[in-house]
């Protein structure tokens, strides 16, 4: 085996005396060949998921040896998140999509294993049916781990009316045993250090009611009440010595998402603890039991900051030596002495690179078959919108362009609230190896930008949102870096969306269309949804903000759906929807399809087999990437 600890200096330079040349689309179609790269409590393991070679393995090793340790074969798992929870053994949460007896239709179910490396056994840890209610699909959930590590505790419903905290056997299949009741609108519960229930959260979506009670001498006392629609305030963690929850909240002078505490004796929140006038707290780092040692900031590139001044003054100290890098904290040893990153931006299409005795050393590279030097640039840039708010936008170059005229795709990210972040993303980078300049405009409705940015896009579908999308064209195009006659405008879930949006509400701007699992019909969506949760869910509440501006306004929804404008249509358009897609019904792309091609429009539609919401299926990945390369040779001048 190759040597797996190599300095980053050495892989950059033996990069680096490698000649130029055009990077294969497999390249950027497949999985990345190494990911899920995780240390043990103890620092001295090491595991990865590895997809070369045609094979999936978890493949385990000794740093100190630099020697695999272990592997099991993982095929047809697809694990999205891996953990220790001890020294020898390893959690997988993977989710598939799958009937439910009893139930009508599919739906995407997640579930945990635990992978004992001192048996090289792999059981799942709670299963529907076995125990608990069948009729539940989030089942990879863990919120604790008992004191000798024999036992996870695991959230889920007995019945269809009360959901429990279970104790979960992590050696060997066995029925779970309730270890705490909860009531049926429980929806978290937190430990202490000796795996005791000290909290619950609860949240009634009938009455509207977000609650938090605390366990106190043997009974449950209310110390949190909201009556509110959606939940407001975030309870993501627990303070070092169990006495306060950590609050998530942007009721604040700056308007920013920040950190707070809340006492579990009496409710009191403190002041703000970690805080940032330009920057969010988008999560929480936090241990096996929820305890919070500090917290990630939002924006183009990650930021930490922790209680621990140290750990603090060691990630300057990383991000000073490449700061054209980004770093994301993937894992760490309980000391915190040994860290694990995730490095993108300059020259690096992805690399896990170890911090540990105040060096960082190499890993292993998540996708080898591209070479530092073919990473284009990716750069922060901002415009003004026509009501002149400020829209924060990424730009990805195509090495040695003259940065001129450029034939440009428009990149609206899903979510919508969510945000595009500096790193090696595979389409981006896929679009400017074929020399298109990409434009990823945070447009108002985003999020990472603080509140008031976000809740600008609220009952913005398909107006302003889109407006500020037209905007990036316009301003790129008077800049003079791209060309406005030369645009096709792509888009996955709510990017897809816009992207349809796009050349239905303004069909003169784009020359063409890609839709990846988007949404069509917004008033199908919303009705789908009430069928799905029910009219009291969250859910339907939340999407009743944040669709339409007036929910009486049901003309509203029919006149920002691009399913009802496809007469307008004159650029031609791609279809690409996942079969089992449980977000987006395959109904929209598919009903899109139809209303186009009844008028002679130029569109494709491309379903994918099994395929979810997400293209996590390296297959379907692959095959949606060949045919936007096959749509865009054909429509996009390069």
């Amino acid at each position: 085996m190759q040597k797996i600890l190599l300095s980053i200096a050495i892989i950059l330079f033996f990069y680096s005396t490698q000649s130029m040349a055009t990077v294969p689309l497999e390249a950027y179609g497949k999985l990345p060949s190494k990911s899920l790269m995780v240390i043990s409590p103890n620092a001295q393991l090491m595991a990865y998921r590895d997809t070369s070679n045609g094979k999936d393995l978890i493949v385990v090793v000794d740093i100190a040896k630099n020697a695999i340790v272990n592997a099991v074969n993982i095929n047809g798992l697809n694990p999205n998140n891996a953990y220790f929870v001890s020294d020898d053994k390893l959690i997988l949460v993977a989710s598939d999509t799958k009937k439910i007896s009893g139930f009508l239709g599919k739906y995407e179910i997640s579930a945990a294993f635990a992978f004992n490396l001192s048996t090289n056994k792999i059981h799942q840890l709670l299963t529907a049916g076995y125990g608990i209610y069948k009729g539940q699909t989030r089942l990879g959930k863990i919120i604790g781990v008992s004191e000798d590590k024999k036992y996870a505790y695991m959230p889920a419903y007995k019945n269809a009316g009360s959901y429990h905290l279970y104790r979960v056997d992590l050696e060997k299949k066995r029925k779970p045993r309730i270890h705490k009741r909860g009531t049926s609108d429980t929806i978290d519960f937190f430990l202490n250090d000796k795996g005791e229930v000290i909290a619950r959260e609860r949240f009634n979506e009938s009455d509207n009611l977000h609650r938090v009670e605390s366990y106190i001498d043997g009974n449950w006392q209310e110390v949190f009440r909201q009556e509110t629609e959606i939940r407001s305030k975030g309870f993501t963690g627990l303070t070092p010595d169990y006495k306060n929850l950590v609050v998530l909240d942007a009721e604040n002078d700056h308007g920013r998402w920040a950190y707070y505490t809340m006492s579990l004796n009496d409710g009191t929140i403190s002041e703000a603890i970690f805080s940032h006038e330009d920057k969010d707290v988008e999560n929480t780092l936090q241990d096996l039991q929820r305890v919070v040692h500090g917290v990630k900031y939002s924006g183009f590139k990650p930021s930490y900051e922790f209680f621990d001044k140290k750990l603090n003054a060691r990630m300057r100290g990383i991000n000073k030596a490449l700061p054209n890098n980004t770093f994301n904290i993937v894992d760490y040893s309980k000391d915190w002495n040994s860290i694990v990153f995730y490095m993108d931006g300059e020259q690096s299409a992805g690399d896990y690179v170890f911090y540990q005795n105040g060096a960082l050393s190499f890993l292993g590279s998540s996708r080898p078959d591209v070479p530092p030097e073919a990473v284009h640039p990716m750069q922060e840039d901002n415009f003004s919108a026509r009501d002149n708010l400020n829209i924060p936008t990424l730009l990805t170059l195509p090495k040695n362009s003259k940065g001129k005229n450029l034939p440009a795709i428009l990149l609206p990210h899903g979510g919508p609230e969510s945000y595009d972040r500096i790193g090696f993303d595979w389409m981006s980078q896929f679009f400017a190896e074929q020399g298109y300049v990409v434009i990823q405009p945070q447009f108002r409705g985003s999020s990472g930008f603080g509140p008031s940015h976000l809740f600008k896009g609220r009952g913005e579908w398909g107006q302003k949102m889109q407006d500020d999308l037209t905007d990036a064209v316009n301003h790129y195009a008077k800049q003079g870096l791209i060309d406005k006659n030369n645009v096709c405008i792509v888009g996955a879930s709510y990017g897809g969306y816009a992207a349809l949006a796009g050349v239905t509400f303004t069909p003169e701007m784009y020359k063409c269309a890609i839709s990846i699992n988007g949404v069509a019909d917004v008033e199908e969506m919303l009705d789908r949804d009430k069928y799905k949760y029910g009219s009291d869910h969250w859910v339907v509440a939340y999407w009743d903000k944040v669709v339409i501006s007036d929910k009486e306004k049901s003309e509203q929804l029919e006149l920002i759906s691009p399913i009802n404008h496809v007469n307008k249509v004159i650029a031609p358009i791609l279809l690409i929807h996942g079969e089992y897609d449980q977000i987006v019904s395959i109904a929209q792309s598919e009903d899109m399809y139809d209303e186009l091609k009844d008028l002679n429009k130029n569109v494709t539609f491309i379903e994918l087999k099994k395929g979810d919401h997400y293209l996590s299926n390296g297959e379907n990945r692959l095959k949606a990437l060949q045919e936007i390369a096959k749509f865009l040779k054909a429509h996009l001048s390069a």
